[in-house]
This record gives C-alpha cells, structure tokens and sequence, in this order.
C-alpha cells in the first residue's frame, strides 16, 4: 500500500516564514532555513518552499535563501512563486529544487506546463490551485489568493493534467489556517476528476483532521500543513504514529542523528 505523506509548507515572504489566515494578516514565524531543517531532521516527508509575494510583486522567487534550505535538508523539496518560464524552472532546480509548483504562470500561460513536462519531465511539474467558493462553484484565484480569475477550478485542473502536470495541490482558501479541518468537499469533487497525485492543503488543526482526511478520502496523496506544525502543536512523529495507529500507512520518522 502507499505510504501518505506529511508535508510542511514554508510561506516565505522577506526572507522569513510568515502564516495568515484565509491567506491575509500573515505574522512572522521563523528562519525558513532553521525550520526547513528541523522538518527535514524530525519526520516531514518533504517540504514545500512558497516564495509568496514573488508574483504579486512581479519578481523572481529569492533564490538565495532557496539554496541555503536544500543545502541543509535531505527530503524532497517543492518550490513556487514567481515561476511564469522555462528559465525560471532551470534556475530553481539549480538551486536544489526536486519539483517546481506553477501557479499564476501557469495561468497567464498554460503551455508552461506542458513545455517543462516535456523538458523535465511530469514527475517534476506540480500544479499549485488556490481555490475558494464563489457564485456555487470553486473558482481559481491568482497572485497569492487576491485575484479571482473566475476560473472554474475544476476545469482548470483536469486541462493541467491534460497538459502535463504530474501532481496537484490544492489549496483551500476557505478554510486556510482556520484550523478546523480539510476542505473535504472540494478535495472530493477534485479527487473525482484526478489522475495524478493529490496534495490536500488548507485547514488542519489537529492530528484528528488528518486521519478523517485520510479516511475520508482514501485516494489523497499527501496532507500538507503550516501553522500546526510551525507553532509546535502538532509534531510530525506523534501524527504519524497516530495514524499508523488508525490503519494509515505512513513512512518511518527519520530521527536526527546525535
């Protein structure tokens, strides 16, 4: 059976990791490089790295701060922010990236997502969505969740797919840092038109929200978190000891050495 994986997720914005709520009043949270490493050394089964104001601000992702995480992690690392070509999917694979998350470039110009899985491969192309409820349907928004494109975000993901994501993430602004669960509706209808691997984001608050995410929707990849695990109320190792417990396969934490 798959193992689920566990997956932090670093915001960066100024060269520091910051969490909101419903993706607005972010507050400063950490080093990315010191918690990158801690997740690295204590279970996190990858880590995603979001430069999240490199879009909105029509820049390039920091890659010096980008380098200096993978310099110190040794689990694979997703990255976005800022990506919109080719060149800007080299220079962060360069910099020690393992997957690449596109979003609003992707949406100014889906054929990026076909020209870096042709050039790199499926595998290394993740679809970031970043989807809310609007008029009865979920609808896509862009440049770190303040513009609604009015996008059906359904759509949107079955044409990535079809163009060659090999991964999707699926963040839930409703319910983004509000702590009370996954959007289990969303990540549904989602799941129902899925082909490639699904990363459930937005919404955990407790260890108990990732074992329903799990059984609920058995077909889910991976559960990503921020907030949870950046404010020390939920370690990694006592989650994945849990849902072992609940029948959830897992990976082995991968202890630190002394």
């Amino acid at each position: 059976m798959i193992t689920k994986r566990i997956i932090p997720c670093l915001d960066v914005k100024d060269g520091r990791v910051v969490k909101g709520v419903n993706f607005k009043d972010l507050s400063d949270v950490s080093s990315p490089v010191e918690l990158g490493k801690y997740y690295s050394d204590h279970g996190a089964d990858e880590l995603v790295f979001y430069d999240i104001t490199a879009s909105a601000e029509g820049r390039q992702l920091f890659t010096d701060i980008l380098k200096e995480v993978a310099s110190t992690i040794f689990i694979p690392l997703s990255v976005g922010g800022g990506i919109r070509t080719i060149d800007d999917f080299d220079r962060v694979l360069k910099c020690g990236a393992d997957k690449v998350s596109v979003n609003s470039g992707a949406i100014a110009n889906p054929d990026l997502i076909k020209e870096a899985a042709e050039k790199y491969g499926d595998q290394c192309v993740v679809l970031s969505v970043d989807a809310a409820r609007s008029d009865g349907h979920y609808t896509v928004f862009t440049r770190g969740g303040r513009e609604d494109t009015g996008m059906d975000a359904l759509e949107w993901i079955a044409k990535g797919q079809e163009l060659g994501a090999g991964e999707i993430v699926l963040n839930s602004i409703d319910t983004d840092g509000v702590k009370k669960g996954f959007d289990l509706e969303m990540l549904k209808a989602v799941e129902e038109i899925a082909h490639v691997p699904v990363i459930a984001s937005g919404g955990a608050g407790s260890i108990q929200d990732f074992i329903t995410l799990f059984k609920e929707i058995p077909d889910i990849d991976a559960g990503l978190a921020a907030s949870i695990f950046h404010f020390g109320e939920v370690s990694i190792a006592d989650l994945k000891d849990q849902l072992a417990a609940a029948g959830i396969p897992v990976r082995p934490v991968r202890r630190a050495e002394k």
